[in-house]
């Protein structure tokens, strides 16, 4: 008898923790679209293209925005597109971007770049008047230095959910392990097909998990995804809405952290 309930305690722990998350209003699978380096081709094509289906995006905003697209921005945000930090100067490895050598990301301490990130949340309040920020690591690199900066953003406070890279297989299921400043994406390549777009929306839908999608430019700019195939994901995302739940980052992020809580 000992023995049964031992095996019937451990059977429910196993299927606890494998236990799928369950998505409001019976939706299978949550789809995040986010936009890196505050781009003019989000503003001028994704953004539109967003507000016809209804969609919401997170837009990584870097101290490139200026007096020329703030009120965009602005009004990117009144529409419920979530405006998101990138850090002031976007730093980065000299072997990433070479271009940029006042910014390499080696030569950054720990206080840098938190005094941006900082820097950044003020400057988004300017731009929404919001207190809570999500954030995306600058090329992906969650070092400066030589040093892991994400306890330092951890313990500061300045940042509720951080998003990191990955690829077509970054999809996430196992909620109870996910670090939410170390949160996988799908990074994509240049001139992504809207069809391998479309396999990574179904890829997730199966797994019931969570798919996040790292654009950066679109119609446009560089890392370019194309108008077209940006158009064609969101008409598809659109025609599924009854089984896909799109957020922002922070929607989804809350959504789980709430759901962690209660289990």
């Amino acid at each position: 008898m000992k023995r049964l309930t031992l095996c019937l305690l451990l059977f429910s722990c196993l299927a606890n923790a494998q236990q799928k998350i369950k998505w409001p209003h019976h939706k299978k699978a949550v789809i995040i679209l986010t936009y890196d380096d505050a781009l003019d081709s989000q503003l001028k094509i994704a953004v539109p293209q967003l507000d016809a289906h209804h969609f919401k995006g997170t837009f990584f905003l870097t101290g490139d925005i200026n007096h020329t697209n703030i009120s965009k921005w602005r009004a990117a945000a009144a529409e419920g597109h979530e405006l998101a930090n990138h850090t002031l100067y976007h730093p980065c490895n000299s072997e990433n971007m070479p271009e940029n050598p006042l910014n390499a990301s080696e030569k950054y301490s720990i206080y840098q770049i938190m005094r941006e990130i900082y820097s950044m949340n003020n400057l988004l309040f300017a731009v929404d008047g919001k207190s809570e920020r999500t954030y995306a690591y600058p090329c992906t690199e969650t070092q400066v230095g030589g040093k892991s900066y994400v306890d330092s953003l951890r313990k500061s406070g300045l940042i509720k959910y951080a998003r990191i890279g990955g690829d077509h297989d970054a999809i996430i299921t196992d909620f109870k392990k996910l670090d939410p400043l170390l949160v996988p994406s799908y990074g994509l390549e240049e001139k992504t097909p809207g069809a391998k777009l479309i396999d990574f929306v179904n890829k997730t839908e199966q797994s019931g998990g969570m798919g996040v999608f790292m654009f950066h430019g679109v119609g446009g700019d560089y890392i370019t995804t194309a108008a077209d195939a940006h158009k064609e994901l969101l008409s598809y995302l659109a025609k599924n809405r009854k089984d896909i739940w799109v957020a922002t980052f922070q929607q989804a992020m809350d959504y789980i952290s709430q759901a962690n809580k209660q289990d």
